[in-house]
């Protein structure tokens, strides 16, 4: 169990604060391109800091403190510019940096604007989603993780929880929870409401290893009836840091975003990328968004499906864990390497040195290491993952769906030897 102390310090995102600090090293995703079609602004919170983001004619973004350091009003009513945003109170305008350029009821003061500045940071696009960086300067790469830029098909479940980020993020390193939430209490739901639960959750997991990596923690694990040369144990997945998990398998790669809204708030997304072998797709510009159900009309979580369990574990932990009253045991190897890779990195960035998981060289692509024969299922596999997960949700559900199929008869028809 942790000290009061030390539980701050893993759970604070605020600025100023040693996590804070931290995090603010990294890009995150905070809103769809499709959120700017019907207008230029957006408020956002992030890192407990509220903000606004902006599209300027020409298609650049920009984000900046959505307080307006005059007498405070908010940005996302401004007007944008092309080189910035102009308040819509009393017409000070901001640049990309967050530099006043013009105070219009004011003499013409130099000294004066270049005693008000905004807090900025910078904005880029990457899969159909703006990303942010509201750090230090200089600012590191946007990192092209593999799923947000190869192609196929993608599509997006999304939800703003009630709970700390950190928590989501422990459950990534904590395999055993998959063959008893996912598995026996949804083999239990199924008999007690009527339906099938998938089976290919339900293996006993024989062995489990975490190694340290370039980008966070690669998580293998040994299922029962499975070895060493098995997909999960031979390539296994990572925990990307601080906050991604990439899955994947059956033709369905998928990264976990949980983006620290605030101490207490966390957006939530599922991004999938789909391209079975031998599947036939249409080009696609945007992903498919949509949110995901986690509670119903009575308030009660919905345990019918597998996020859905993520969801009822991570939030009834209430909205910041008591770390004080836990009892690790030997199973939770995973998550007290997560938080000692989060403490040295809280040093790290303390000492003035670059954290883990930062890139700061131009480039195409990052391919991170995943399984593709996840749990031995395959063909099977896709199918419960696309019904069973938040997946069910996607309004192209049956396309996907097909999707998969087609491309499993295509291989089954395919001559020996092709």
């Amino acid at each position: 169990m942790l000290t009061v102390e030390q539980n701050e310090e893993l759970t604070n995102v605020g600025p100023g604060s040693p996590m804070g600090d931290l995090l603010r090293y990294y890009w995150y995703p905070i809103a769809f391109e499709s959120d700017f079609d019907k207008a230029p602004t957006k408020s956002v919170r992030l890192l407990a800091e509220d903000w606004t983001v902006y599209k300027t004619p020409s298609g650049r973004y920009g984000i900046i403190a959505e307080r307006c350091p005059h007498r405070r009003s908010s940005l996302t009513y401004g007007v944008v510019t092309e080189d910035g945003v102009r308040c819509g109170y009393h017409g000070w305008r901001f640049d990309f940096d967050g530099n006043c350029l013009e105070q219009p009821a004011e003499a013409d003061n130099q000294n004066f604007r270049n005693r008000v500045k905004n807090k900025a940071g910078r904005a880029e696009t990457m899969g159909g989603m703006v990303w942010v960086y509201v750090g230090p300067t200089p600012a590191p790469e946007l990192p092209r993780f593999d799923v947000f830029v190869q192609d196929g098909i993608r599509d997006v479940g999304h939800a703003v929880l009630p709970c700390n980020w950190l928590q989501i993020m422990e459950n990534s390193v904590d395999p055993h929870h998959v063959e008893w939430l996912h598995g026996a209490y949804f083999e239990f739901l199924g008999q007690t409401q009527g339906f099938d639960a998938p089976k290919s959750f339900q293996k006993k997991h024989m062995k489990t290893g975490f190694d340290e990596m370039e980008w966070g923690i690669l998580k293998r694990r040994v299922l029962e009836g499975h070895s060493e040369a098995d997909d999960d144990w031979a390539i296994g997945h990572p925990l990307v840091f601080p906050f991604y998990m990439r899955v994947g398998g059956a033709g369905i790669d998928q990264m976990q975003i949980r983006v620290p809204i605030d101490n207490t708030t966390t957006w939530a997304l599922f991004y999938s990328l789909h391209h079975p072998q031998a599947g036939v797709w249409e080009p696609q510009d945007r992903p498919v968004e949509y949110e995901y159900q986690w509670k119903d009309a009575e308030g009660r979580f919905i345990t019918d499906y597998v996020e859905g369990q993520d969801v009822m574990a991570w939030v009834s932990q209430g909205a910041i864990n008591d770390r004080t009253q836990e009892h690790l045991g030997r199973s939770d190897a995973g998550v007290a390497m997560l938080r000692k890779m989060f403490k040295e990195n809280i040093k790290k960035v303390a000492d003035g040195q670059d954290p883990i998981a930062i890139i700061r060289e131009k480039h195409d692509i990052i391919e991170l290491p995943c399984e593709k024969n996840k749990f031995g299922a395959e063909r099977v596999f896709a199918r419960q993952w696309i019904t069973g997960g938040s997946m069910r949700y996607s309004p192209i559900r049956e396309q996907l769906l097909d999707l998969h199929e087609s491309a499993w008869q295509a291989r089954e028809s395919a001559p020996t030897g092709a």
